[in-house]
This record gives structure tokens, sequence and C-alpha cells, in this order.
């Protein structure tokens, strides 16, 4: 079986996939509350990546880490040892950020987090499966299963209540699943390209720079069609979006090598759900699942992550 000593390491990287996961939680209900305000989702998610670009790019600058891992990102990408969908993680960060701005606002983040439960738990199992991670295959084992059908299950909880979907459009509910894949993949596609750059820093600049090239670019079309935003807001804290995707990317890219795509994805949900939680009780959107059915969710998602980390595998 699993050695207590060996679990009892992994603890500290699942604190930190959990931090991940509230920062994700309090990221996606600012960039929605800016779509909102700006009445333009587009350019509320390129203000949001762009100074997360912005970030990233000064401490790629200032620091010796961030400069050697541009150096050898650079001779990688002119010797063709560092592939071309190593440098393409952005893209699934941009359709996150995207997302956020046009759904949080309206449905709330528990809502959204619930279904990028099932998005994270697939595509971690089926990643963790084919060794795609910079860990190589990870055995999907009986407690892996478990605690992805447990966080299937939170899903399960808020379609089924009823109340909590009404009036949502069915695209919502199915996009934040199609982001929660694209977060798996992203998640290992950064930890193996920080192994090839030494540093989670420039892993996070690659992402931020096609990110926000993608989202100008969907900005322009889409104010060319609807027309421009509406004034900025004044309130300070609607433009930290960015400086917290810079924070959990790079913390991604550091700890998915040592948990595995899945449990990464389990325990970076468990603290999205918690953060959630929290988020729509203090500040409740339009439509959501109400906060019974987000506490059981929370209680489930935190449970899936218990059994996948810790339960004893006997071989």
């Amino acid at each position: 079986m699993t050695s207590p000593s060996a679990r009892t390491s992994l603890a500290p990287a699942l604190v930190g996939a959990v931090s991940v996961g509230v920062l994700t939680a309090v990221q996606a209900r600012i960039n929605g509350q800016l779509g909102v305000r700006l009445e333009h989702a587009m350019v509320a998610a390129v203000i949001s990546f762009g100074s997360g670009l912005l970030l990233i790019a000064l401490v790629s600058v200032l620091t010796p880490g961030g400069r050697r891992g541009a150096v050898l990102l650079s001779r990688g990408i002119r010797e063709r040892s560092i592939p071309w969908w190593m440098l393409v993680g952005g893209a699934a960060g941009a359709l996150t950020v995207g997302t956020q701005a046009v759904a949080v606002g309206i449905v709330g983040v528990s809502l959204f987090t619930v279904g990028i439960v099932a998005g994270q738990t697939v595509g971690g199992l089926i990643l963790d499966r084919v060794g795609y991670g910079p860990g190589g295959v990870v055995a999907v084992t009986v407690p892996r299963l478990v605690g992805g059908a447990l966080a299937l299950a939170a899903v399960g909880v808020v379609l089924i209540s009823g109340d909590g979907l009404a009036g949502v459009p069915v695209w919502m509910v199915v996009l934040p699943v199609v982001v929660g894949v694209g977060l798996a993949w992203q998640q290992a596609t950064n930890g193996r390209l920080r192994v090839r750059v030494g540093t989670p820093v420039t892993a996070t600049l690659v992402n931020f720079t096609l990110g926000t090239a993608i989202l100008a670019m969907l900005a322009v079309v889409v104010t060319i069609v609807d027309g421009p935003p509406a004034a900025l807001p004044s309130e300070p804290w609607l433009y930290l979006g960015g400086a917290l995707g810079v924070a959990y990317v790079m913390l991604s890219a550091a700890l998915v090598a040592r948990t595995g795509v899945l449990l990464f994805g389990l325990a970076a949900v468990s603290g999205q759900l918690l953060a959630s939680l929290a988020l729509d009780v203090l500040w409740p959107a339009p439509a959501g699942p109400g906060v019974v059915i987000e506490a059981v969710t929370v209680v489930i998602g935190l449970a899936s992550v218990f059994v996948a980390a810790f339960w004893p595998v006997r071989r």
C-alpha cells in the first residue's frame, strides 16, 4: 500500500492545489463582475489577461530565474527541443477567462465551478492514464476512480436541484465543462513546459502571451459586431483578475508534477467549491442552486480529494 510518509509528503502540494482553486474562484467572480459592468465580456477578459501579462513580464525580466527560463525557452524553440504544443496552453486560459466574464456574473461562481468539476475530472483521468502530464503515467487506482466519481456526484447534486438552473441557457452549463477539460490539459501542458525551462515563471509568461493575443482578436471582432464597452468602472479591485491568474498558473505549473493531473484538479476544485460557497453567500448572483445545495457539493468535493489522495491502495 502507499506508505504513510508518501501520503504525508503529498499534503503540502495538495494545500497549494486547494489554494489554486480559491484563487480561481475569486478571479472568476472578479472577471464576471467586470464583464457585467463593462457590458462587454471580451474586453473584460483582455483587461484581466493583459494586466497579468504585464505583471509576469516584469517578473521574468527582474528575476534571475525568469531570465534563465527565457533563454532556455528561446534555445528550445530554435533547436525544436520544445514542441509547439507545449506553447499553446494559454489558449485554455483564454477560454477560461472569457467564459468567466460571460457566465459568472449571471449564474454565480458555484454553478460555474461544478461544471468545471466534471470537465477536470474526466480530463484528469484520461491525461494521467495516457501519461501526458510531467510525472508520466499515473495509475488510475480505485481510490482515484472513486474520488472522480464523487466529484461528478457533486455536479449531479446541482443538476438535479431543479430551481438552480431555471432560466439559465444550456450553453452556460455546458461551456464550463469544456473549460474544465481545457484546464486539466493546460495544467499538464504547463507542467511539462516548466520542466523544460526550469521555472514556472517562463511557462506562465508563454501562457499569458498567447492568451492575451487570442482574447484581443476576439475583443476586436465582438466590438465590431456588438459595439464598444461601457465606461471603465472606478473600483480598483475589479482589475485584480490578472494578478490572481498569474499566481494560480505559476502554482499549477510547479505543483502538477508532484500530484498528477487528476489529483491536482480534484484538490483545486475543492478550493474552488469552498471559495465559491463563501462568495455566493456573501455576494449572490442572479442564478444559482442555493446555499444548501452548494454546501452539499462542497462536502462531496472535499470527500473526493480525501479519498483520491489518502485512501490506502492495496497492491
